[in-house]
């Protein structure tokens, strides 16, 4: 059976040659018409660049045809306003890998085509665009060009997969192979609470070898190259936006346990790495209400105010998941909300127990927390 299959094999191959192939050894059957009409978007279209993840803009065009009357794939190539495809800025495949006569560009895709052809950064430009059809090989250029002018995202052209904080202020010292990675939000968003020690300089890069992109602060933009710096030492939340440029900053001064009911407030300490952590701690004299409701949540203070993290949405106890124990930060600060709190897992009330608390912003996985009961 396997010799069979094999044979079969081969004469299949034999037949694609004999179609594919002339006498003389030459593909044919290869070539292609020109897309004779471009349809989306319309000639000189205004389009103002927005950085959701969600902004997206639409290319159609009219369907060329095959001489072996098969598939056509098609590239959307961008030029320079003045340019004439003989070297274009970017070419992009078509949906569907290269097959359909339409492609979707992202607003920040977009974004990156306009710094290609020179317009910088939340400048008005225009680019020139059209679309080639072929087989593979030999691409034939549309009949017709198209210009889009854009106003361009204040962020930066070169934005960063992944990025990381390095230099002398941060906790692991100047060695840039030990940078602290940030959690990515989204693409181009990058968040991290770190300890950063005042007068020494840090940077941000998008790699730990070689020589990486680098970035630093400057007002309130993000800017290529430099070093930035913190007044005092402290515990900072750092928030970086690439698709528009800027950040936020806040200086974190205090962690504490909440408990809901009687409204107690137990500080935790900053272990290191995006972690707070309190061993040990013996919670006595609560009692009634005070020590059973069992509801409690973190408070966070800091340059800006205080915040709440809490439960995305939970009014339980303890399932067992690691999922349970998930924290999200909110800004209306209040005593009771129901159903984004987490329970203490003991029966008896938090009296009379030693506790281990541990308050994880870590940028390596989920925030997250944790509470045991010791004795």
């Amino acid at each position: 059976m396997k010799r069979i299959f094999i044979s079969i094999s081969i004469i299949i191959s034999l037949i694609l040659t004999s179609i594919s192939c002339n006498s003389d050894g030459e593909i044919r059957d290869l070539g292609v018409t020109t897309v004779k009409t471009l349809y989306e978007p319309v000639d000189g279209r205004t389009l103002i660049l927005q950085s959701s993840a969600s902004a997206m803009l639409y290319f159609e065009w009219e369907p060329a045809r095959a001489e072996d009357s098969g598939g056509v794939l098609y590239e959307v190539a961008f030029d320079k306003a003045d340019g004439d495809f003989s070297n274009p800025v970017s070419v992009i495949a078509s949906d569907n890998n290269g097959g359909s006569n339409h492609a979707t560009l992202t607003h920040k895709q977009l974004n990156q085509i306009a710094a290609l052809a020179g317009i910088e950064s939340a400048e008005v430009g225009t680019l020139k665009w059209t679309v080639y059809s072929s087989k593979g090989i030999n691409p034939v250029k549309a009949e017709q060009e198209r210009t889009i002018t854009l106003t361009r995202l204040a962020g930066l052209a070169n934005i960063p997969d992944q990025l990381y904080i390095a230099g002398e202020a941060t906790e692991v010292g100047a060695e840039l192979s030990e940078a602290i990675k940030m959690k990515k939000i989204n693409d181009g968003e990058f968040e991290i609470f770190t300890k950063l020690e005042g007068g020494k300089t840090f940077q941000f890069v998008n790699n730990i070898t070689g020589e990486p992109l680098s970035f630093s602060l400057s007002g309130e933009k993000i800017v290529e190259g430099g070093n930035s710096t913190v007044q005092t030492t402290g515990i900072y939340k750092y928030y970086l936006d690439f698709n528009i440029g800027s950040f936020t900053t806040k200086e974190v001064t205090k962690v504490n346990l909440f408990l809901c009911w009687s409204q107690m407030t137990i500080e935790l300490p900053y272990k290191g790495l995006g972690i707070w952590e309190l061993t040990n701690h013996a919670i006595t004299g609560l009692t009634g209400n005070d020590s059973n409701d069992d509801r409690y949540k973190f408070r966070m203070e800091s340059s800006e105010g205080e915040t709440e993290w809490r439960s995305p949405g939970n009014d339980s106890k303890p399932s067992g998941s690691d999922v349970y124990y998930y924290m999200v930060e909110r800004d209306n600060v209040q005593q009771w909300t129901d159903g984004e709190i987490w329970k203490n897992p003991s029966t008896t009330g938090w009296s009379d127990k030693t506790y281990d608390f541990m308050f994880s912003l870590s940028p390596n996985g989920a925030y997250t927390h944790n509470l045991t009961i010791k004795e």
